[in-house]
């Protein structure tokens, strides 16, 4: 797996790692209104399989988009894929925003099921690398418009990494840190 992609699936294993079912279901506790920990989780897994389905339509083509970044597209792409930084307080556009939890999922069941994902993005992003190269904008990102293949993986790291601060958050206000695992 591409390291990038790789990175992101070991901070969500450690993020995750020991939360039982119920835990999952906790929200920060002064701001009751906000996602679960299991709804962050849903929301990152709605945001893999749109990038699939955006990799996979312009695959199947075997073309790159021909949609150029406008200049706020632009400055997103800076902001957010250069210096990492991704901006708080923005509303979730509606294709990625989870719906009430029905059925909770323990941490382990989070886990794998963002690893597979992950997975199949990696493999999307070699195909998409081996046919357009690194440097083409070859799928556009909703509000970001045209990536390349880095540029998409770079994008699911800083996302990510934003909502696993917020995962973070949540447990140390339910004071339940992960213990980091030994290596081995």
């Amino acid at each position: 797996m591409n390291s990038t992609l790789h990175r992101l699936q070991r901070e969500i294993a450690f993020s995750l790692n020991g939360l039982d079912a119920a835990q999952t279901q906790l929200r920060p506790p002064s701001r009751p209104q906000k996602w679960t920990i299991q709804q962050i989780m849903e929301h990152l897994l709605l945001s893999y399989s749109g990038t699939e389905l955006a990799l996979n339509a312009r695959l199947t083509k075997r073309a790159p988009t021909r949609a150029k970044p406008s200049i706020p597209q632009h400055l997103g792409q800076y902001t957010l894929i250069r210096l990492g930084y991704f901006p708080h307080g923005r509303k979730s556009p509606p294709m990625v925003t989870p719906a009430p939890t029905e059925h909770p999922l323990c941490g382990e069941e989070l886990t794998t099921a963002a690893a597979e994902h992950l997975a199949h993005l990696d493999l999307l992003c070699a195909e998409a690398e081996e046919l357009f190269g690194t440097k083409c904008k070859f799928a556009s990102h909703a509000i970001l418009g045209p990536l390349d293949v880095n540029q998409w993986r770079k994008f699911q790291l800083i996302h990510g990494e934003h909502h696993l601060k917020q995962i973070l958050a949540i447990r140390k206000a339910h004071s339940l840190m992960p213990v980091e695992r030994a290596a081995n």
